[in-house]
């Protein structure tokens, strides 16, 4: 579908004033407490280790508060999407805080266009991301070529066996929608969004692709990166299937039955192999 972007851009375009505005993207938390942090940041606290110094940039950075967090934790961010009207969000958001983080506007697939290769420690990619991307191999090519030799990857991702799932989650648990890339978008016509608002949006139509877990570590693995650590989780942190999950203390929402059949997310962590 060759119009994918225009269609995408504007849903997200809709909703960025509805999710600043939502209580569960925490922005007034953010102005209140200097120490505060998303709870997607959070909750790979210790597998994202000490950032201190390091040169980030996080891809598809939606309205920002992933971005300025992993800037808290002392890395010196930059932000990526394709959305004029996140970034306004997360711009504004960045003035507040006094923040030096710089949101930049680009689709993935043209980073390189607005980015320097080859010079930054960390990419970062967080929860809902891939899904708008036709093909896992071209983002491949981008995250290698942003990174410097010894920079790092790290993804935080819905799990593609989640995705799979039948929307409504009957029991039993039905597969319905593809695991593996396929040529052929899913096309959604859904008028709501994944945070608490009262807001009805008028853009309905979304289009969005699978990649399977072993394609997405085969196209990094294909580029020179060498995979560090692969943890799959039974929690996501949003209610993916509202009338079958139940949410923890720390904003994660699993299976309220049986949660242990369900990889729900994962957190995949790369390096690109030093020049030889």
């Amino acid at each position: 579908m060759d119009d994918y972007l225009a269609i995408n851009r504007a849903g997200w375009d809709e909703r960025a004033p509805a999710h600043a505005a939502s209580p569960d993207y925490a922005v007034e938390r953010f102005i209140e407490d200097p120490e505060f942090i998303s709870g997607v940041v959070s909750f790979d606290r210790e597998r994202l280790g000490d950032l201190d110094g390091l040169t980030g940039v996080h891809l598809q950075c939606h309205i920002g508060t992933d971005t300025l967090s992993l800037a808290r934790l002392g890395a010196s961010m930059t932000g990526l999407d394709f959305s004029a009207e996140s970034l306004e969000q997360a711009r504004t958001l960045a003035e507040r805080l006094g923040s030096p983080t710089r949101f930049v506007q680009s689709e993935v697939y043209r980073a390189l266009e607005v980015l320097p290769a080859g010079s930054f420690d960390l990419v970062y990619t967080g929860i809902g991301a891939l899904c708008w991307l036709p093909d896992i191999n071209r983002w491949a090519e981008v995250v290698t070529a942003l990174l410097r030799p010894g920079g790092r990857l790290f993804i935080r991702e819905a799990h593609p066996m989640l995705d799979a799932l039948d929307d409504q989650l009957a029991e039993p648990l039905v597969l319905a929608h593809p695991y593996f890339e396929r040529a052929e978008p899913t096309i959604w016509n859904e008028g709501g969004t994944y945070v608490r608002t009262d807001q009805v949006f008028a853009t309905t139509m979304s289009v969005q692709w699978s990649h399977s877990l072993g394609e997405t570590i085969t196209a990094l693995l294909d580029r020179g990166m060498q995979l560090t650590q692969l943890v799959e989780h039974d929690s996501v942190p949003w209610s993916a299937f509202p009338a079958h999950m139940t949410c923890d203390d720390r904003g994660e929402w699993r299976l309220t039955d049986r949660p242990w059949r369900l990889a729900a997310s994962f957190t995949l962590q790369a390096t690109r192999l030093p020049l030889r």
